[in-house]
């Protein structure tokens, strides 16, 4: 199953690149075409997925499809270094943190710009979705994740509790995708 859903979003995608077809978020509303994107790797250095990130209809939003994953929810986040170096992904370095706030969207003091809500895997181990995040991700300035400074889409092994820093006790680094515009 997870080879077959794979290659049907490769598919898609080549689609989508062609023309034939165009990103849709909630509701199957279209989005306005990518202005971002990450090719996501596992431990091993195999693509196991992709993001794509618009700014459409005055929202932020990221689509996102990945396969091999434990079922159940995965903390996800803006890391801030654009590099994914196999098995661990440490240098993707810490959240996308330029406010200096505390870790999680639960937490008084946070939360980081990085911080995105956990990601909902399914049975068969994949997660096909498209969640709302902050347009200043999108934006120019210190919390944008365009521009010269690179950053990456980092999921872990566990949920994000969004609350306890630095990381939500949401575990290891699974997957990492290095952000590159468009």
């Amino acid at each position: 199953m997870h080879d077959y859903r794979f290659a049907a979003l490769l598919l898609a995608l080549s689609l989508a690149g062609c023309g034939a077809g165009q990103p849709r978020g909630p509701g199957g509303a279209a989005l306005e075409e990518p202005t971002a994107s990450a090719s996501l790797l596992d431990s091993t250095g195999a693509r196991v997925g992709v993001a794509t990130f618009s700014d459409s209809a005055g929202s932020g939003w990221l689509a996102l499809s990945v396969t091999g994953l434990k079922p159940g929810a995965h903390g996800m986040h803006i890391h801030e270094s654009g590099t994914c170096t196999t098995p661990d992904f440490r240098s993707a370095g810490g959240h996308l943190n330029p406010d200096a706030k505390k870790h999680g969207t639960r937490n008084p003091d946070g939360p980081h710009a990085g911080d995105l809500p956990n990601l909902l895997v399914e049975e068969d181990g994949s997660a096909d979705t498209t969640l709302a995040l902050s347009r200043v991700l999108l934006a120019a300035g210190p919390s944008s994740m365009l521009g010269a400074q690179q950053r990456s889409l980092v999921i872990h092994a566990d949920p994000d509790d969004e609350q306890t820093d630095p990381s939500g006790n949401s575990g290891a680094r699974v997957v990492c995708g290095v952000i590159e515009g468009r």
